[in-house]
């Protein structure tokens, strides 16, 4: 009895085996490929991805203090800093 499709009769013999790995390859390349280009923006912002709200540097300190960088007291002193700065409360500073 032979094997891999008669390969003494002039079948494909061994190489037979190695279509399905090309096809592997290639659908695994296929979806590689979408998802480092058309599916990443589908999926909107999440961790790690920052939106033009989120660089603020207000929203930059609110993430630092509540992942415990800075305490309290530092986050309400640059908070000050800050408020002055961008002017969130007027021009005269009154709140």
């Amino acid at each position: 009895m032979q094997t891999l499709a008669h390969f003494g009769d002039g079948g494909p013999g061994p190489w037979i085996l190695l279509f399905p790995l090309i096809w592997a390859l290639v659908i695994g390349g296929g979806i590689a490929l979408l998802r480092r280009t058309v599916w990443r923006g589908r999926r909107g912002p999440g961790p790690g991805r920052p939106t033009a709200e989120g660089d603020s540097p207000i929203a930059v300190l609110g993430h630092r203090f509540a992942s415990g960088e800075i305490d309290e007291d530092e986050y309400w002193r640059r908070l000050s800093v800050l408020d002055e700065q961008f002017g969130r409360h007027g021009k005269d500073g009154a709140r």
